[in-house]
């Protein structure tokens, strides 16, 4: 070991950070024709962001052609309780663990920044850092480095820290040995693929985003889809049912970085503190968090089928005030959770007050499926 690589490896756990691999932009193997079979199967879903960067995301050297040695970082977010127990408390909204706490965005890369320098003081080399921004795919990479492997639900495992790993990466035009790869090690284990209650997975290591809650809650900009609106719970912002699951947890100690903590006001609020949020109080409440980015009408959506699911009917003024939203993300889940909660009178009461008015096509056709729904119930046997 170089004294620059030892002191790197000093230095990252100094930082914080909970793991790190060196690699070369060439190990990254399969992972490009992976990606293409992913878009041709449109299993990206609306993140076409994917689809235009896929020609720099094949290959680090496509990034940034001086490349030499790319160093992988990892830093534990691993929570103090299980996730999945949060799911039985239909009173709350459930963010994924990942987004409780301050953006990793902003804490990993500060802490690449500072690790970076070290390359430059002592080897005079140039340097890039990147944190799950820039069109690099950073899991086969940090298979490649030795962190861990990729797991069947797709995402990086480890044996130290289980699934509960934030990547970081910085590219140098320095040279490093390379660490032996990660071994994969889920065996025969089904649990990430048997948990998911959309069926994400199609098959073992490939997900269909489409299908996956943590694309639908925070990526997909329209409607959740009418099959998922149920299986979707009280999940408000991500889903970690396969992360959680996941056996190598078990060996997993609670995140040594305070700022991924869970904030009070960001600790599965609860659904009528969600429901509320205008736009001033929704950025208040999710400041300098993941949550801020996907903005305020995804998530007061995704805390209307929430409620749908609840059987709270004290929910139902409030959702009734939402059927006047600006956003009509938010008055299209408003009809729907009231079809959930009220009864077909007052359903019927308020599609006269409201669809009259109604000016967005999804938006009626909400109304439509609640006034089918309602003949449907009235209908003799």
């Amino acid at each position: 070991m170089s004294d620059t690589t030892a002191r790197l490896r000093q230095q990252a756990a100094a930082l914080g950070f909970d793991a790190i691999g060196f690699t070369t932009p060439d190990a990254i193997g399969e992972a490009g024709e992976h990606l293409d079979t992913f878009l041709a199967a449109g299993h990206h879903g609306d993140m076409n962001w994917m689809a235009d960067t896929a020609d720099r995301r094949r290959h680090p050297r496509s990034l940034w052609p001086e490349v030499r040695t790319i160093i992988l970082l990892g830093a534990s977010y691993a929570p103090e309780t299980d996730p999945l127990n949060a799911l039985d408390d239909r009173s709350s909204g459930v963010i994924s663990v990942y987004a409780k706490g301050r953006d990793y965005h902003d804490v990993l890369k500060t802490k690449l920044k500072k690790l970076a320098s070290v390359l430059v003081e002592e080897r005079g080399a140039k340097v890039k850092v990147f944190v799950d921004t820039a069109p690099l795919m950073e899991k086969p990479l940090a298979m490649a480095a030795g962190i861990g492997w990729l797991g069947k639900h797709t995402n990086l495992v480890s044996r130290a820290h289980g699934s509960w790993l934030l990547l970081g990466a910085i590219l140098t035009t320095a040279e490093f040995a390379a660490d032996p790869p990660g071994d994969n090690r889920c065996g025969s284990c089904r649990r990430c693929l048997d948990i998911c209650p959309t069926q994400a997975f199609p098959a073992p290591y490939q997900l269909d985003a489409r299908r996956c809650l943590a694309y639908l809650s925070i990526e997909h900009k329209g409607q959740i889809s009418r099959e998922f609106r149920r299986p979707m719970g009280n999940r408000v912002f991500g889903c970690d049912d396969c992360l959680a699951v996941c056996p190598w947890n078990k060996f997993a100690e609670v995140s040594r970085e305070s700022r991924f903590a869970a904030r009070i006001e960001t600790d599965n609020p609860p659904l009528p503190a969600l429901l509320a949020l205008d736009d001033r109080a929704f950025r208040v409440r999710f400041a300098g968090t993941p949550v801020k980015r996907t903005g305020r009408d995804r998530v007061v959506r995704n805390a209307l089928v929430a409620a749908g699911n609840s059987g709270d009917t004290s929910l139902i003024p409030i959702v009734e005030q939402l059927l006047a939203d600006a956003s009509p993300l938010v008055r299209g889940m408003a009809v729907w959770a009231l079809t959930e909660l009220a009864d077909a009178s007052h359903i019927a009461d308020l599609a006269k007050a409201h669809l009259a008015g109604e000016t967005d096509e999804n938006v009626h056709a909400e109304w439509h499926a609640a006034i089918a729904a309602i003949r449907t119930t009235m209908e003799p046997p």
